[in-house]
């Protein structure tokens, strides 16, 4: 059973996705902690609907990183709950080496684009300035790069001629709904290995 501890900075709909599929039987995990660098965040309000442990985590000074003192903080509230695998659900910060040296191969990132295209933000917004057929999602291992990690599970999503980027992105979303939970899933499932940038999935 995989011990979750989910970062977000907003609505936390990924991290329902994950509630849904845990309380389905469609994934051995439990979620140990829940944490947001907003403290108004929905991600938490969801959170305590559904009697999960949650809190607040204050990352000033930085604006964009989760670093020094604000990074000790959270990696000792993330071990002291039990966790063993680090989702981040739209968590809008560059997390640093001391996370991801406390969790090795084991913190996770979705990302609304078919990476390598389109890493950093507002990437359907860039894929329909490009002019691209198809958009789509990627579930990844984080590593110090900037989505530049294994990548473990992608779906992809046709752009139609009409689309606009709120339209696209709405897209986008439903299919990160079914990657996340997919992802863990194989996370949990312990049939795969890290070679490089690839995930390969060892055939059942």
């Amino acid at each position: 059973m995989l011990k979750l501890g989910i970062l977000g900075s907003g609505a936390g709909s990924n991290m329902q996705s994950i509630v849904d599929a845990i309380g389905n039987g469609e994934l051995d995990a439990e979620i140990k902690i829940v944490l947001a660098d907003v403290p108004d965040a929905k991600i938490l309000e969801r959170a305590k609907n559904h009697g999960i442990p949650c809190r607040y985590l204050d990352c000033a000074p930085w604006k964009t990183k989760l670093e020094g003192a604000a990074e000790e903080k959270c990696i000792g509230i993330l071990k002291e709950s039990g966790v063993d695998t680090v989702v981040l659900a739209g968590f809008m910060r560059i997390v640093k080496p001391k996370l991801l040296a406390a969790f090795p191969n084991r913190v996770v990132n979705i990302h609304p684009a078919l990476l390598p295209a389109f890493p950093g933000v507002h990437s359907w917004t860039q894929a329909l300035d490009y002019g691209c057929k198809v958009a789509g999602v990627t579930v990844h291992f984080v590593d110090a790069g900037t989505d530049s990690g294994p990548i473990i599970v992608q779906k992809a999503v046709e752009v139609l001629e009409d689309d606009t980027p709120e339209t696209l992105h709405a897209r986008i979303q439903i299919q990160e709904h079914a990657a996340y939970p997919e992802a863990l899933r194989i996370i949990a499932a312990g049939n795969y290995a890290i070679e490089g940038r690839r995930v390969k999935i060892a055939k059942s």
